[in-house]
């Protein structure tokens, strides 16, 4: 089981195959996962179009300026910047730089976890 990654590899993955939602290739690749955890590098290019996710998630800013509107509100960011996303909720990247370049991590059950 292989649980490293190194940015090289990953950028060497970007753009990934053409999709409906990445005509131009996708823009994210899975570094490794264990269980539900997951994480990943994300470059979009031109415009950010994720939709909500199932799980629960964070962005580490890697390298980039832009904004991260999360449910309406717009948090702007710079490398070393981190956000948590909760499971469902709407969020993209906007007015990001051209090299903006973001690590995720996904975890957790579908629908997030409870809070307690």
């Amino acid at each position: 089981m292989n649980l490293s990654a190194t940015l090289q590899e990953l950028l060497s993955r970007i753009p990934g195959a053409p999709s409906e939602q990445w005509p131009k290739g996708e823009r994210y690749a899975l570094a490794f996962s264990h269980g539900s955890m997951s994480v990943g590098y994300y470059a979009p290019v031109g415009a950010d179009p994720q939709k909500p996710h199932k799980r629960d998630e964070i962005y580490i800013i890697h390298i980039g300026t832009g904004e991260l509107v999360i449910a309406g509100v717009h948090n702007s960011f710079a490398p070393g910047h981190v956000f948590f996303v909760a499971s469902g909720v709407e969020h993209r990247f906007e007015n990001f730089s051209q090299d903006f370049a973001t690590w995720v991590v996904f975890w957790g059950p579908h629908g997030g976890e409870l809070q307690t």
